[in-house]
């Protein structure tokens, strides 16, 4: 029984003599397994490892615990092993409490704060263990205390951080960042997916995430495609439609990265879901802004080349035309010349019309507007659509009675409808009927296409072979048709679009392929109704009452001459000048001149400027402004009188009989008024 004693204090670093513990124990005792005990107990340093009595009694002390708790052995042992507790552990009693769990579970272990002897504090691991003897008597205790600070402090820091991350990723709004399990059932929810989604985290956690997708999207496999193309290649990104908990959609980014442990073992997802369906809404406008401004500049460009165009052609049908007028008079009594003269009058006037519709698709088209009647309109063309269209179309006609009258040119709206019921007639190879209709639409301030106010619109329906969506986004494209090579010029539609708008309305056309087209003339409603006149040339010519002198003024001598002759065969006289220079000295050099009809687009010195050096010098003379198309300065008074090329004889008489009944007749060599 002493040796037994004797042994265990020696395992703990005895306080007996070596002398004494000789004297005790037996010459064949293990003393040297003792000995390798003890000596190992007093070589170990990362631990403090000492006995205490069963009052909490220091008795023992080894090296470690020399080092990191700051006492020598002479100091402490002795003393109670409470010293190394806080003040907040002493007064709770957890000193008491460890040594009475020892007692009772023969051992205890806890982590908490110790104390130095300088008064510093350490994070300590505490293990006490109860020592028996043979007989399972307690004798004391043996404490082992390990100083964790720095792992305390690694594990502080790491639950700070984690804590950070907690923090930050339920502060996110924006995004909606949550975990998903192996299996795509939501494990985590943040705050930016509540906001985003709609549903609180007890309301989805544990949920399957394909319910944010659309049916269609289910129906097809991508959530199942998603989680199988991050798990194999580490990330999935795309963006698509999305459901709120609310059943409304969203337009999200999705971005799915495979979470794996160490061992390369999947163990989740991590999903990020943005809500940008405002940038997409901003970036399809600024796609459609970017779309109709090539649109516009397209059209430009094509509007200053068909100005161009227009007018040298013009000038060359102004020629021919009134050529030919003159010539038929001339040979009226030779029918074989006649004819002849009548078939060069049709081919120039077909070259007429195309130049119009290039005018009218580049918006430069001379308008007249008035007053017009649809249904009155459409009445009068019933003969000429049905010679161009045969017998194997009907026209019906759906006209509401009390029809308000449009603001429109109805020369330019016949041509337009024209167009329209022969594209009808040409998607109709079997024939069908043709519907023409009208109603009245109260257009509110944010269309689309239309201003605010109230239009008619006269709509043309075939039920022939439809357009495809690709074809029907070209459509109105200028010079494209789908009739085949040599079968259309491409600008019947665009036409009509540029008729319509520049009217003030718009063309909208509708179709699906098989089943139709519709085409939709909006034209704003005439505020004042206006009836024209008809009258004859002869008839002007006569409420004239008197002849004229006339200074014409082109640099196209066959245009000059041309307006010469017909200004002549009313019985007009007639002062050719072949520029502004030439036409001032013509002004300055003699008198009585009535009228100055002078082309617009001249070199050097334009018609414009012409008419303001006239009106400086000659204020009351009368003017007429001769152009081959309508794109003129915007400073150009709107009551400025024109001429549109090409013209024909009556076009001239209507002209100059408005110009000169509009203004009172003054002496024309008289100076201005200072």
């Amino acid at each position: 029984m002493r040796a037994d004693v004797v042994f265990r204090r020696s395992m703990t670093g005895s306080v007996l003599a070596n002398s004494e513990i000789g004297k005790i124990v037996p010459v064949d005792s293990p003393i040297g397994v003792d000995e390798r005990y003890r000596l190992l107990v007093e070589a170990v340093t990362d631990y403090a490892i000492y006995m205490l009595d069963l009052d909490g009694t220091i008795r023992s002390w080894n090296p470690g615990a020399r080092r990191f708790k700051g006492y020598e052995a002479d100091e402490i042992i002795g003393q109670h092993f409470s010293r190394f507790y806080t003040d907040e552990d002493r007064q709770s009693g957890l000193p008491a409490r460890a040594l009475a769990t020892a007692l009772r579970d023969s051992r205890f272990e806890g982590e908490g704060w110790r104390v130095r002897k300088d008064g510093t504090r350490f994070w300590a691991n505490v293990v006490i263990d109860l020592i028996r003897d043979r007989a399972g008597k307690p004798l004391g205790f043996a404490k082992v205390t390990r100083d964790l600070t720095e792992h305390k402090a690694a594990e502080e820091a790491l639950r700070r951080s984690d804590e950070q991350f907690r923090l930050l990723v339920q502060s996110v709004t924006d995004y909606s960042l949550y975990m998903l399990g192996p299996d795509g059932r939501v494990a985590s929810w943040n705050a930016g997916a509540e906001r985003i989604k709609g549903y609180r985290a007890d309301e989805i956690i544990g949920a399957h995430f394909s319910q944010f997708y659309t049916d269609e999207d289910r129906e097809n496999g991508l959530p199942r495609l998603a989680l199988e193309t991050a798990a194999s290649e580490g990330r999935y990104e795309k963006e698509g439609w999305r459901v709120r908990k609310d059943g409304t959609r969203f337009w999200a980014n999705v971005v799915i990265d495979a979470i794996k442990n160490s061992a390369g073992t999947l163990i989740g997802f991590a999903k990020i879901t943005r809500d940008i369906t405002e940038r997409r809404d901003n970036q399809i406008a600024l796609e459609k802004a970017r779309e109709a401004l090539f649109q516009s500049q397209k059209m430009d460009a094509i509007g200053q080349l068909t100005g161009g165009v227009a007018h040298d052609f013009n000038n060359l049908l102004t020629a021919i035309l009134g050529s030919l007028e003159l010539a038929r008079r001339r040979v009226a009594g030779d029918p074989a010349l006649t004819r002849l003269i009548d078939n060069a009058t049709r081919g120039a006037e077909r070259g007429s019309a195309l130049t119009q519709r290039m005018l009218a698709f580049a918006r430069r088209q001379d308008l007249k507007f008035e007053s017009v009647d649809i249904p009155s309109l459409m009445h009068g063309m019933t003969e000429l659509l049905e010679r161009s269209l045969g017998p194997t179309i009907a026209i019906e006609t759906r006209f509401p009675l009390g029809l308000k009258r449009v603001n429109a040119d109805a020369n330019q709206l016949e041509m337009a409808v024209l167009n329209l019921v022969v594209n009808a007639r040409d998607a109709m190879p079997n024939g069908g009927p043709i519907i023409m209709a009208a109603r009245t639409e109260k257009v509110l301030p944010g269309h689309d296409r239309l201003g605010p106010g109230e239009y008619v619109c006269l709509s043309i329906a075939d039920s022939g072979e439809g357009m495809s969506d690709e074809t029907l986004a070209r459509a109105m494209e200028p010079f494209f048709t789908t009739k085949g090579l040599g079968k259309g010029t491409g600008l019947g539609l665009s036409m009509v679009h540029g008729l319509a708008e520049q009217s003030g309305g718009g063309l909208v056309l509708k179709s699906r392929k098989g089943e139709g087209t519709t085409a939709e003339i909006y034209l704003p409603i005439a505020l004042q109704v206006t009836v024209p006149d008809v009258v004859s040339a002869e008839a002007q010519v006569q409420m004239l009452g008197r002849m004229l002198t006339v200074l014409v003024v082109d640099d196209d001598s066959l245009v000059l001459t041309n307006l010469s002759v017909m200004l002549e065969d009313l019985g007009h006289t007639v002062i050719e000048a072949g520029s502004a220079r030439e036409a001032l000295s013509e002004l300055r050099g003699q008198s009585g001149i009535d009228l100055v009809i002078t082309d617009y687009a001249m070199p050097n010195v334009t018609g414009l400027q012409l008419i303001k050096d006239i009106e400086a010098e000659w204020p009351e003379m009368p003017v007429i402004l001769a152009t081959g198309y309508a794109e003129l300065p915007p400073e150009t008074s709107v009551a400025l009188p024109r001429l549109p090329k090409p013209y024909l004889q009556q076009d001239i008489v209507r002209v100059v009989n408005d110009t000169i009944n509009a203004r009172p007749r003054r002496d024309a060599r008289s100076p201005a008024p200072t």
